[in-house]
């Protein structure tokens, strides 16, 4: 990723036999002599990680669970993209539900100059002032170039414009281009772990319960049957004697019953 700022055009020129500078437009058909140079400044660095969880997995759809709790699809993940997990590089196919992973991105930025400078040669043809020169190059052709606007000149030691320029001097103009540029590089890593194994079934363990021992039985007397007959534990003499006094009273009631009647 690079960003391209503004460029700086510096002209030099110079005139062989007296002291002369020019600036020129070069053109593209112009027989240039081109060197190009690039200056690189400090480099900055960024390091951003992110970690989640893997939720889901289906071909090459993966849905990740972040740290924010925020959810984040992945689809058609590329076959070169790759996990480290214990030193093995796990593609797309093997990233299972459960796995952790973080990935940790690098951002570099470095500031740069890319410094052009194109030479032209030639013997001033003809001069069409204000605004163009014609030289002839070094291989015999004829070339047009533009003279900037208010463009002085100095020969032997005397300033002058661009009407102070005569046929057969020699012109040498050089085009400096200045570039700044700035350079943006990322490097990504991605490290997961796997999720742990399932709990193995427990084996069955004979349990011992201990119990207390039972109580030893207590023997109780069986309860004896109600006898159908009382006990003869009384004489009859009472109820004779009871009989007895009914019997006088019968009397004594029946005797007051006649003298009343009398």
């Amino acid at each position: 990723m690079i960003s391209i700022g503004s460029s700086k055009t510096i002209t030099r020129g110079l005139l062989a036999g007296g002291a002369l500078c020019v600036a020129f437009s070069l053109p593209a058909a112009a027989q240039v002599k081109s060197n190009e140079t690039v200056e690189h400044g400090t480099p900055t660095k960024q390091v951003t990680v992110q970690r989640g969880e893997v939720i889901y997995v289906s071909g090459n759809d993966v849905v990740i669970k972040m740290e924010d709790g925020l959810l984040r699809d992945f689809f058609n993940v590329p076959e070169s993209t790759t996990v480290t997990v214990d030193g093995k590089q796990l593609n797309v196919h093997q990233i299972k539900v459960g796995m952790k992973i973080e990935k940790q991105v690098i951002t570099t930025t470095t500031p740069r100059v890319i410094t052009k400078v194109e030479t032209v040669t030639g013997k001033v043809w003809h001069v069409n002032a204000p605004s163009t020169v014609i030289l002839t190059l070094e291989d015999g052709t004829n070339q047009s170039f533009k003279v900037p606007m208010n463009q002085k000149f100095t020969i032997n030691g005397v300033e002058t414009d661009v009407f102070g320029l005569k046929k057969g001097m020699v012109v040498s103009a050089q085009k400096v281009t200045e570039v700044p540029e700035t350079v943006v590089t990322q490097q990504a890593k991605m490290t997961g772990t796997m999720p742990p194994p399932p709990p193995a079934p427990k084996a069955d363990v004979p349990v011992l319960i201990f119990m207390a021992p039972a109580p030893a039985p207590v023997e109780t007397a069986s309860a004896e049957p109600a006898p159908t007959k009382l006990p003869k534990t009384a004489s009859e003499l009472p109820l004779l004697g009871l009989l007895g006094m009914l019997l006088c009273g019968l009397y004594l009631f029946s005797k007051v019953g006649r003298k009343l009647v009398a």
